[in-house]
């Protein structure tokens, strides 16, 4: 999730690591550019933490780890940090050079649209993962109705696509040995319509 972009100051990767821990506030770091979060609504809230939460039961006695929200990722062809809303790694972490907090290895990244930052998920941010050789699954989330987006890699630039709208469908992922069915995903979630004044963000170096 990104906000829009506050400063057209160019940073280090080095610069903004040391600003970023000192910060009380995540920042996405897009291109030399800082760029500050949004803060999440309840239901985005409430939306990773049924995702993290299930994914993480289903998958506590097999070689897969859960992270949720905090966890800075590494997307070292594009120059990124960001913080995807969940991420699921198999096997051992494998953690940027240096860095026992950023990691660089997911094998599923769930993002949670919103009106602000939707757009960007679908798009650029989908081009921003696809340069990780880890990378197999994309679940996009809308928190305003029932419906999610399921890309999964097939081949070198293949991805199938797939869309749920129902409470009653179930999502087989394929990087991941579980299923979630979307009443799981979208419990004690109270839809509404997005806020008027949420501003649209399409790209972190358009504005």
């Amino acid at each position: 999730m990104i906000a829009q972009v506050q400063t057209t100051q160019t940073y280090t990767p080095e610069e903004y690591l040391a600003l970023e821990i000192a910060s009380e506030t995540r920042n996405e770091y897009i291109h030399g550019e800082i760029i500050p979060m949004a803060g999440g609504m309840p239901n985005h809230n409430q939306i990773a933490l049924n995702v993290a939460g299930t994914l993480n039961f289903l998958l506590k006695h097999q070689p897969y780890r859960v992270f949720v929200t905090d966890q800075r990722l590494w997307i070292p062809q594009q120059g990124i940090y960001t913080y995807p809303d969940v991420m699921v790694v198999s096997g051992d972490l494998i953690l940027q050079e240096g860095r026992k907090d950023t990691i660089t290895n997911p094998t599923l990244i769930i993002e949670v649209l919103s009106k602000s930052t939707g757009n960007y998920d679908e798009t650029e941010k989908f081009t921003f993962y696809r340069s990780l050789p880890t990378f197999q699954e994309y679940l996009l989330v809308d928190q305003y109705h029932h419906s999610v987006q399921h890309y999964v890699k097939t081949g070198v630039k293949k991805w199938d696509f797939q869309e749920y709208d129902t409470l009653e469908e179930e999502i087989k992922f394929s990087s991941v040995p579980c299923t979630i069915a979307l009443a799981d995903i979208y419990a004690k979630v109270e839809l509404t319509a997005p806020e008027l004044t949420e501003k649209v963000v399409t790209s972190p170096t358009d504005s």
